[in-house]
C-alpha cells in the first residue's frame, strides 16, 4: 500500500518536519529486494505463481555435457518441449533449488534434481515406484526362508531390486509401497517427516462417544504413549463398526495395539493410504506403477 503523500515511510507514522529531506533510500527497494506488489505475474504478462527466491549467492546449475532442461522435462512426461520452454520462461521450474529462466540450461538429470511448480520430478528412469494391495496372510518381507507367501512372490518377475516401505504384519492387507528410491522409502517410514497412514478397521461396537478425544490425546502403551492424528466411525451396526484411523506412528502394530487397548481389539484391518497415495481400486495381490504426478506429492509429503 502507497503511503499517504504527508507522511514518510520509515518514522512510525509521524509528518515529517517542514524542510526535511526524506530519509536517503526511502521509498525505494533495497538492491536485490523485490518491489512490494508486484509477484505474481509472469514473463508473459499473465498472472502465475511466483518463482521462490533463493537466499545467498546463485550457483551455476547448467551442466555444458548435460541434455536441455526442456527436453528432460518433456522426456519426463511434463508436456510438450514448447509447454516445458513455457514454463522454464515463467520462472516455475528450479534446478538444484536455483529458478532457471533461460532454455539453454542444460542439466545432468542423474544427478540434479528438478522442481516443478514446487513438486520433484523423478528424471531417473531406473526408479520404480508401485502400489501394491498386500492380501492377508501374505509376510512383508521380499523373502521368506520358512517358504512363506511373502509380498517378493508377486514381484518376482521385475528385474528391479526392490524393497517395501514400512511393513504391514501377515493379518493386515492394503496398501504397502515397492520401490528402489532409498531416499524416499526412507522419509516415507520415518516417523519424523509425519508421512500419514489412513486404516480402516472393523471392530467390536458400540463406540463411545468420546473414544476419538481419548485416542487423538493418547493412550498409554507399554512401550510409551501413543496418540492418533485422526478417528472417525465409518459405519455403525449393532455389536461391531467400521473405523478409520489416521496417525503417523510406525511402531510394531501400533493400529490394533491402541484399539485393543480402548476396548476394541481389531476384528480386520486394511491400510487404505499412505500419504497422498490411495489403495483405490488396485485388487488384492495386485500392483500398479505410480503416476508422475503421484511420485511428484510422495516426494513433496516427504520434503524432497
Amino acid at each position: 500500500m502507497t503511503p499517504p503523500r504527508n507522511r514518510a515511510p520509515g518514522n512510525g507514522g509521524r509528518p515529517p518536519r517542514r524542510g526535511s529531506r526524506p530519509a536517503k533510500g526511502a521509498g525505494r527497494p533495497r538492491r536485490g529486494q523485490p518491489q512490494r506488489g508486484t509477484p505474481g505475474r509472469t514473463r508473459s504478462g499473465q498472472p502465475g505463481q511466483a518463482p521462490r527466491e533463493k537466499q545467498g549467492p546463485r550457483v551455476d546449475v547448467h551442466t555444458p555435457d548435460g541434455i536441455r532442461l526442456q527436453k528432460v522435462l518433456a522426456g519426463a512426461g511434463i508436456g510438450s518441449r514448447r509447454a516445458c520452454e513455457q514454463l522454464i520462461a515463467e520462472g516455475r521450474v528450479m534446478v538444484d533449488e536455483q529458478v532457471v529462466t533461460e532454455l539453454g540450461v542444460r542439466i545432468d538429470p542423474l544427478r540434479q534434481v528438478v522442481h516443478v511448480d514446487g513438486e520433484r520430478v523423478q528424471l531417473d528412469e531406473s526408479r520404480v515406484y508401485l502400489a501394491f494391495n498386500k492380501p492377508r496372510g501374505v509376510v512383508t518381507t521380499m523373502s521368506d526362508d520358512l517358504g512363506r507367501i511373502n509380498v517378493g512372490d508377486y514381484v518376482v518377475d521385475r528385474p528391479e531390486r526392490l524393497f517395501h516401505v514400512g511393513r504391514l504384519d501377515a493379518d493386515t492387507e492394503g496398501l504397502l509401497l515397492l520401490t528402489n528410491d532409498g531416499d524416499l522409502a526412507h522419509r516415507l517410514q520415518h516417523p519424523a517427516y509425519g508421512v500419514l497412514k489412513t486404516y480402516v478397521a472393523e471392530v467390536p461396537g458400540p463406540i463411545p462417544k468420546d473414544l476419538g478425544k481419548r485416542l487423538r490425546e493418547g493412550v498409554e502403551l507399554e512401550d510409551g504413549p501413543a496418540a492418533v492424528d485422526s478417528f472417525r466411525v465409518v459405519d455403525s451396526r449393532p455389536g461391531k463398526a467400521i473405523v478409520e484411523i489416521i496417525l503417523h506412528e510406525g511402531r510394531k502394530h501400533i493400529v490394533r495395539r491402541l484399539l485393543e487397548e480402548v476396548g476394541h481389539p481389531v476384528v480386520s484391518l486394511v491400510r487404505t493410504q499412505v500419504g497422498p497415495i490411495e489403495l483405490g481400486g488396485t485388487k488384492s495381490g495386485r500392483w500398479r506403477g505410480l503416476s508422475r504426478d503421484e511420485i511428484g506429492k510422495l516426494y513433496k509429503a516427504a520434503g524432497l
